[in-house]
This record gives C-alpha cells, structure tokens and sequence, in this order.
C-alpha cells in the first residue's frame, strides 16, 4: 500500500514558474507543515516551480527529507496564446481530454504526465510520500480517483489543498484533509 499526499502549493504572486509565494502563503506553507507532520512522509516530490519547491520547505526542513523535483508535476499550459475566454476554453479541455489548444497540452496528456509520478511512485516501494503540484493538473490527477470531480472540482480548490491518495490492492481510495473553510 502507498499514501500518497497530493497537495496544490499555497498562495502565490503569480502564474510564472519562478513566482514566490506571498507572505500570507509563507505562513500556509508552515500551517502545512504542522498539519502534515505526524504523516510519516518519507519522500516529497515538487514540481519545480519556486511556488511549489516553497509551499514543503518547512516540512521538508521539519522531517529533515530533501525535496525532489520532478518537471512531470510542473503546471499545464493550457494554450501558448493569450485567451480571453480562458475560463471557458479550460472547462472545454475538462469536457473533452483530447482538445489542445494551440500550443497548449491536452488533459490527457497532463494526465498521462503527472500519472508517470503516481505509478513511480507506487513501484517505488516507498509507503508514504507527497507531491506537490498546482490546480489544473492536480484537479486533472484527482478526477482519475474521484468520480465528477473535473472542471467543478477544480474550482473548489484552495492554496493550499491536500488530498490523500491511497494506492494498493485494493480500488485506490482518495479524499480531501484539507479543510479550507476551519482555516
């Protein structure tokens, strides 16, 4: 059996890979670590984007584990042009997992990516272990596990969120920890 911790970073000063996280998302990110300390986490794996890398510093320093980064949990670029009607060209790409926008990546594709860690995981033998990404492709990961969760779940995300994914023998098991309305 592996419990994987799928968590979306905390809040941020933007999009770009190299954002940091504001002050209010610092705090999150030590909140975080005290929620996730007793988990027996015993690897962490980050997309390598600055606000990701920075939402596990303190649990990292915490159980003294080095974060890994992993490129496959980086964010999905959903079109390379400017959209003006992002919101619903993204809830298309939910509906249909084979549309790419131009220059954009299909959910599929962000799927099958952020999977590849999943089942590295898995096959890893490591028992317990986070990974820390951001909200279209987490939502994408979730919506392998969750029935429905899709577009409408990816808007009920926070920064940060944790889901727990557990992994064995048996129908995979996942559900939400985090409860950002009692924080």
């Amino acid at each position: 059996m592996t419990a994987i911790y799928i968590i979306r970073h905390c809040a941020a000063r933007g999009q770009e890979p190299d954002a940091e996280l504001t002050e209010h998302g610092k705090k999150q990110a030590v909140e975080l670590a005290g929620f996730l300390a007793d988990a027996n986490i015993n690897r962490i794996v980050s997309s390598p984007y600055a606000r990701a890398v920075q939402s596990t510093e303190p649990l990292a320093e915490a159980l003294g584990i080095e974060i890994e980064t992993d490129e496959h949990l980086k964010e999905r670029v959903l079109s390379s042009s400017d959209l003006p009607d992002w919101l619903e060209q993204l809830k298309s790409t939910f509906d249909d997992h084979d549309l790419a926008l131009e220059g954009g990546e299909s959910s599929q594709q962000a799927l099958d990516r952020i999977s590849q860690v999943v089942d590295e995981l898995k096959n890893s033998g490591c028992q317990t272990a986070a990974i820390v990404t951001h909200g279209n492709i987490m939502a994408l990961l979730l919506s392998r596990y969750i029935e429905g969760f899709g577009f409408k779940g990816w808007r009920s995300l926070s920064n940060p969120d944790v889901f727990l994914l557990n992994e064995g023998p048996r129908e995979p098991e996942c559900k939400r920890l985090w409860n950002k309305a009692t924080r």
